[in-house]
């Protein structure tokens, strides 16, 4: 292998050195305990309170209606689980989409189990949300919406603040996994009427392991993990302190870096989505075409198998993912494939490319290229390509 591009930055991302060095410290000299009274550890619950504060201006939020995760599965189990328990009293119906990320979906066959109602909502063919539906479905014992910022494989984005005028509109709480959005594209928690937000240190070049769940004041939402005082008695636990140094100081960088990085980021993916939809044929671009993440690009590519083809891009250096899930021992092809409308035999053929502060022009034409040869390659050894030249279709993309 002579050179890796990594270009699977919506699965993690490396950690900024300026968030590593940031916490360094508190791994060794600064390694006191938050909870004790000596000045020694209050220095370090000064330091959490800091990135509380900073992850807080990002978001336009309080400081005090931060509370610190594990990471975004935790903080969406916490939402939905701790929700449905305070208010189910006033019901037991939760509304959701078809495309969330399996820490929500997964969540929700929980609380089926447990005797509540969930609504999966439709998606288009581009993976937005239809406002029609989702008023539709609500119920006077409707307790939550929960609908994910951007889609975590396809990229699109949802029209949060549309949402979140409704939900409040209503009386009901809305809840977002923000997981794949924070830190990259605007979010104002006031201006867009969440009620409780998910993000996760490691997408936004923050540490693994930590995240946090934004509660607005107000919201009833219980424990989650129940012990000790931190987190003011929401979750308890010893705080994970180089953790939430590390995202806060990542949450600070990208706000600052943001608009820059976004401009960035999308002209690449424009060109990247321009070059594979030109060149390569028999391509589908999956996801909205400009609502959608700045550094995501997903594809599926007709007479292709998906693990095949990230198999041999890795062999040329290329680190990408599928939406295929067969890569994680399953034959089922993606469900958020299958929820915009693609036959299995075509969700199987994909690819989603996510980009990094660091992607170069000169690394996606290189990935391109290769894309190239991979896709050709593997048509060539497929007889359903062959008798489909063979019968003389014309040459088309799928916009």
């Amino acid at each position: 292998m002579e050179r890796l591009i990594y270009l699977d930055n919506a699965a993690t991302t490396k950690v900024n050195p300026k968030v590593l060095d940031a916490m360094l410290p508190y791994f060794t000299e600064k390694f006191g305990n938050p909870s004790a009274v000596y000045s020694f550890a209050a220095e370090n619950k000064k330091a959490i309170t800091e990135a509380r504060e900073s992850i807080a201006r990002v978001l336009g939020a309080n400081t005090e209606e931060i509370y610190f995760t594990a990471g975004g599965s935790e903080s969406d189990n916490w939402a939905l689980k701790a929700t449905a328990e305070a208010y189910e009293k006033k019901g037991k119906h939760i509304i959701t989409t078809k495309i969330e990320h399996h820490a929500i979906l997964h969540t929700c066959e929980y609380l089926e189990g447990r005797g509540y109602e969930i609504t999966y909502l439709n998606v288009d063919e581009n993976g937005v949300v239809d406002m029609e539906e989702l008023k539709a479905a609500i119920r006077p014992d409707t307790i939550l919406i929960s609908v994910m910022f951007a889609n975590n494989e396809i990229g699109t984005m949802q029209p949060i603040a549309e949402i979140g005028k409704l939900a409040r509109e209503k009386g009901i709480l809305f809840h977002t996994d923000a997981v794949q959005a924070f830190g990259h594209v605007p979010i104002n928690v006031d201006e867009m009427g969440i009620d409780m937000l998910s993000a996760s240190g490691h997408k936004l070049n923050g540490p693994k392991g930590i995240g946090f769940l934004y509660i607005r004041k107000g919201v009833k939402i219980r424990s989650f993990v129940h012990g000790g005082a931190q987190e003011r008695k929401r979750r308890a636990g010893t705080e994970n302190v180089p953790g939430i140094v590390g995202i806060g100081v990542a949450a600070k960088l990208c706000a600052d870096t943001m608009e820059e990085r976004s401009k960035r980021e999308t002209e690449l993916r424009d060109h990247l989505i321009e070059r594979v939809m030109k060149e390569i044929p028999y391509t589908r671009l999956n996801g909205h075409r400009t609502r959608r993440l700045p550094n995501n690009a997903n594809f599926s590519f007709q007479f292709v198998e998906g693990e095949s083809m990230l198999i041999m891009l890795d062999m040329a250096g290329i680190c990408a993912s599928s939406g295929s899930a067969c890569t994680s021992g399953s034959l089922d092809p993606s469900h958020v494939l299958l929820a915009i409308g693609l036959p299995h035999e075509i969700a199987h053929g994909s690819l989603r490319l996510t980009l990094g502060e660091d992607t170069t022009l000169e690394e996606i034409d290189f990935v391109v290229d290769k894309l190239k040869e991979i896709v050709a390659k593997l048509r060539s050894m497929s007889p359903l390509y062959e008798d489909f030249i063979s019968k003389g279709k014309e040459v088309v993309n799928a916009d």
